[in-house]
C-alpha cells in the first residue's frame, strides 16, 4: 500500500538483480533517499513471490538475468490484481530500444539505463513513488465515490420502496380495509424466492415489487370493486382491467423497480395453460415474478375473509393450489411455496388483518 507524503513508515523499492555488485549499488542509492527503504532480491522467482503477499511500493528489476529474465518477471507481476498500480521500472542498455518497446507494452512505467547514475536513480524512484500515491489517491477516492453512490442508491430505494406502500396502501384500503393482504404477499413472494434459488438481489426487487400487483384496482368502480356477491361476466371484465390500468400506473418509469412492479401488475393473473388475463401467456411466456406472486396472492385471498367470500383454512388453500400446479400455477413455485409451508403460516400469524 503506498504511503501518504507526511507518512513516517518508508516506502518500499524492491530490487531485483541477479548481480551482486549492482544489487548493492541500488540498495545504496535508495539509502539515501529519505522515507524509503530497499528490499533486495537476486532470484527473480523469490521476489515475485514476496511481492505476491506484501505491498511493494516500486518495483526496480534488470532485464537481463538467467532464468526469468526481467520482462517475464513483468509479465507475471502485471497478472496480480493487487500489484496493477505499483510503478515497474526495467534497467536495460540504452541501446535495448526493442526491450523497451516490450516492456513498454507489458506494462512497465519507466527505464533505467545501464551504467547507472546514483543521480538520476534517485530521482526517478522519487517520481514513481508520487505515481505510486497519485494512484492510491484515486483509488481511495474512487472507494469514497462508490460508498457514497451506494448511499444514495439505498436512500433511493427507500424512497421507492416508500411510494409503493403508499400506493399499495391506497388501493388496498379501497378493496379489503384494514387489510395486511399486500404485506403479507410480498412476504410469502420472498419465501418462494428464496425457494426458487434466486439471487439475493431479485428476491428483494419481488418483496418490494409484489406490494403493487394490484395498485390497478385504484381505477375500478366502486360498485364493482366492492360488491358483495360474485360478479357477472360483464362486470368481470371490468375488473380484469385493473392488471392493465396498474401496468398504466407503473410502466415507462426510469425506476427499475417501478418497471419490475409494472410487469407484475399486468401478468400475475395469467395462467400457465393460457387461460388467464390479460394477454393470454402460456408457461415461461409468463414472467417468473408473476407466476411467485400469483402463487403467494391466490393463497392469502383464499385465506382472508373478504366482501365476497369467508376465508378458507389453510389445508383449503394448500389443496387448491397442488390441484393447480402445472395448470395454472407454476408447479415449481407451489412446491417452493409448500416447503417452506411453515414459515408460510408463521408468516401469517405475524401480519395479521387489523380488527
Amino acid at each position: 500500500m503506498a504511503r501518504a507524503a507526511d507518512s513516517m513508515e518508508p516506502a518500499t523499492i524492491v530490487v531485483v538483480d541477479d548481480d551482486p555488485v549492482a544489487l548493492g549499488l541500488m540498495e545504496e542509492i535508495i539509502s539515501g533517499i529519505p522515507d524509503c527503504s530497499a528490499v533486495t532480491f537476486s532470484e527473480p522467482g523469490e521476489a515475485l513471490a514476496w511481492c505476491q503477499v506484501c505491498s511493494p511500493d516500486v518495483i526496480v528489476s534488470d532485464y537481463q538475468m538467467p532464468g526469468m529474465d526481467g520482462l517475464e518477471l513483468l509479465k507475471h507481476l502485471r497478472a496480480e490484481e493487487r500489484l496493477k498500480g505499483v510503478p515497474i521500472m526495467i534497467v536495460t542498455s540504452m541501446n535495448d530500444r526493442e526491450v523497451r518497446y516490450r516492456a513498454l507494452e507489458m506494462g512497465a512505467n519507466d527505464f533505467l539505463s545501464k551504467p547507472l547514475d546514483a543521480a538520476e536513480v534517485a530521482a526517478r524512484i522519487k517520481n514513481m513513488i508520487l505515481v505510486r500515491q497519485a494512484h492510491e489517491g484515486m483509488a481511495i477516492r474512487a472507494i469514497e465515490l462508490a460508498f457514497r453512490v451506494r448511499l444514495a442508491t439505498a436512500s433511493l430505494i427507500e424512497r421507492e420502496r416508500e411510494v409503493i406502500l403508499r400506493l399499495s396502501r391506497a388501493a388496498e384500503y379501497r378493496d379489503y380495509d384494514s387489510s395486511a393482504h399486500t404485506v403479507r404477499v410480498a412476504q410469502f413472494s420472498r419465501i418462494i424466492a428464496a425457494g426458487r434459488g434466486l439471487p439475493e438481489a431479485e428476491q428483494g426487487l419481488i418483496f418490494l415489487a409484489a406490494p403493487m400487483h394490484d395498485v390497478g384496482k385504484i381505477g375500478i368502480p366502486d360498485q364493482i370493486l366492492l360488491k358483495p356477491g360474485r360478479l357477472d361476466p360483464a362486470e368481470f371484465e371490468v375488473m380484469k382491467r385493473h392488471t392493465l390500468i396498474g401496468h398504466r400506473i407503473l410502466g415507462d418509469s426510469t425506476s427499475e423497480l417501478l418497471r419490475y412492479a409494472a410487469v407484475i401488475a399486468r401478468t400475475h393473473h395469467e395462467r400457465m395453460d393460457g387461460g388467464g388475463y390479460p394477454d393470454g401467456l402460456v408457461g415461461e411466456q409468463i414472467p417468473l415474478s408473476s407466476r411467485i406472486v400469483a402463487v403467494a396472492d391466490v393463497f392469502d385471498a383464499m385465506t382472508s375473509t373478504r366482501p365476497y367470500q369467508q376465508a378458507k383454512s389453510v389445508d383449503q388453500a394448500v389443496a387448491y393450489l397442488r390441484k393447480g400446479a402445472g395448470t395454472q400455477f407454476d408447479a415449481s413455485c407451489v412446491d417452493a411455496f409448500l416447503a417452506a409451508l411453515p414459515m408460510v403460516v408463521e408468516t401469517q400469524n405475524q401480519f395479521q388483518d387489523a380488527a
